[in-house]
């Protein structure tokens, strides 16, 4: 259910409302736009529709919402939310946000080296995971707490934000005391006692679409995070599966229009592990660009042959290069702006 208030509702009669609904045993969300204000309800539909919710003071409008992703409908915040990443990043709403960096952290030194080269090609938010869900548990799991000191550090120096990815509730409240923006992986995406536990901080939130999953599954995962309070979410657009074997994920660029139909919500496109290919990376990149997206996440590595995690779909510092000046030239066609990482908020 979305409250619609009267231009002049006044601060105490929003509070009011808020009361009220809390007295009702209903959930609320408020959204300030820039002529109006809405309140998002969530409670049992019979008992919303039975409340004499347009008889409180303020209220002028009371509308039911059909979609079961109420908070990140596009009824409930009609303008594109505009989330802060922090070292003057911000995504979405004619922001784009260009995250770049490797798989895996292994070591400070070589993340440093990738970090400041791709942010010297124009990457304002720095990636690197220090804890890896892999198919093999023979695999390498990712250095843990060691890594995200490692990237915080790193992150701090080049006074870039940072974002990987945690797996599991427990490791919330370490995570968070390192990243700048949680990253919830594929295989994460209906995990939802993880998706509750983030919602609870005020994080931003990169939630990657599960490798099965429809559109409506990875709006309902969002719903999870935004009905705990957290307004921060990023729907990240990474590859489903598909019978095609010539590439790792069939990239879904549908999707990127699709959702910002649907939701108000930052949708961003991972090509990287949509094709598992460098030699797809790039066109598909530029692609997402020409789709709408309002973010590119690419993986970069010194050597890839050395890596310890994808290292065969990462590209090379001087690719990633060339490919983040094509987007550059790209997103300014399309009135895009790529905040540089460390100007002024």
């Amino acid at each position: 259910m979305i409250i619609v208030l009267k231009p002049g509702c006044t601060d105490a009669q929003l509070t009011h409302i808020c009361e009220k609904l809390e007295e009702m045993g209903f959930r609320h969300e408020v959204s300030r736009g820039i002529k109006r204000t809405l309140v998002g309800v969530i409670g049992e539909e019979d008992q919303l529709r039975n409340a004499p919710l347009k008889a409180i003071p303020g209220v002028e409008e009371v509308m039911s919402v059909l979609k079961p992703f109420k908070l990140a409908s596009r009824e409930f915040h009609e303008e594109p939310s505009v989330i802060d990443l922090g070292h003057g990043v911000k995504v979405g709403g004619g922001y784009l946000m260009m995250i770049a960096g490797p798989c895996a952290i292994e070591g400070e030194e070589l993340l440093h080296e990738i970090g400041t080269k791709v942010k010297a090609a124009g990457a304002n938010v720095l990636r690197g995971g220090a804890f890896k869900p892999r198919t093999s548990p023979y695999s390498f799991q990712g250095m843990g707490e060691e890594g995200l000191q490692i990237l915080r550090r790193v992150g701090d120096e080049l006074q870039m934000p940072v974002v990987t990815e945690v797996m599991d509730p427990r490791q919330v409240e370490l995570v968070n005391e390192y990243t700048d923006i949680f990253q919830i992986g594929a295989r994460n995406m209906q995990n939802f006692n993880l998706l509750n536990e983030v919602g609870q901080t005020n994080r931003p939130v990169l939630l990657k679409r599960g490798m099965s999953a429809t559109i409506q599954d990875l709006l309902m995962s969002a719903e999870y995070i935004l009905s705990n309070g957290n307004m921060k979410v990023i729907l990240c657009e990474r590859g489903i599966r598909s019978f095609d074997s010539s590439t790792r994920n069939l990239l879904d660029l549908a999707a990127v229009p699709n959702l910002q139909g649907l939701s108000h919500l930052p949708v961003v496109v991972d090509p990287s592990h949509a094709t598992g290919r460098p030699d797809l990376i790039p066109p598909m990149a530029l692609a997402s660009v020409a789709a709408g997206a309002d973010g590119v996440h690419i993986e970069v590595h010194s050597c890839p042959e050395k890596a310890t995690s994808d290292g065969a779909q990462a590209l090379l510092p001087e690719q990633y290069a060339e490919v983040a000046q094509q987007m550059a030239a790209l997103a300014k066609l399309l009135n895009k702006t790529i905040p540089a990482a460390g100007s002024a908020s």
